[in-house]
């Protein structure tokens, strides 16, 4: 398995990253990079259970799909979960640390690629780290512009 973490500060409070990140998943587009599209899988607002579909752009023109579950949904400190589908084996998560001007990020994963991606091995697991930490400055940029949702009123915990 290989292990991957990467941490962004962003000056916005926990509940507005987690809107833009967690609540807001179908326009990820926004502000990621190698991503044509996200699919809800599930109705209802996002919980414990929901499903999304990824459908990637990775490099190299390799097209890709893959399907997550979330396992845990603590709004807005936590959200972990696994892949279920796809090319991609392991789990994931995003904490989040509120702190006096700003919220730490921390996205943690710990996978294994599977299928034609198994084949790319080390080179391709040294560009999705590079996309990861590009895309958690994205973020950073866009929520800090003020894009993307703010807090909803959704109880915590769903």
């Amino acid at each position: 398995m290989t292990k991957l973490r990467e941490t962004v500060d962003i000056d916005a409070p926990a509940a507005d990253v987690w809107a833009v990140v967690q609540e807001d998943v179908v326009h990820a587009r926004r502000w990621t990079t190698n991503l044509t599209k996200v699919e809800k899988l599930d109705d209802g607002p996002p919980g414990v259970g929901t499903r999304y579909r990824y459908h990637l752009d990775l490099p190299g023109g390799i097209k890709e799909t893959v399907d997550v579950e979330q396992g845990v949904y603590k709004k807005p400190k936590h959200c972990a979960g696994k892949f279920i589908k796809g090319p991609l084996k392991g789990t994931w998560s995003y904490t989040y640390t509120e702190r006096k001007d700003s919220t730490r990020l921390v996205y943690e994963m710990d996978y294994e690629l599977a299928g034609l991606l198994r084949f790319a091995g080390g080179l391709l697991s040294r560009q999705y780290a590079e996309g990861i930490r590009v895309n958690l400055l994205r973020l950073k940029k866009y929520v800090e512009s003020g894009k993307g949702p703010k807090a909803s009123k959704t109880p915590a915990g769903r």
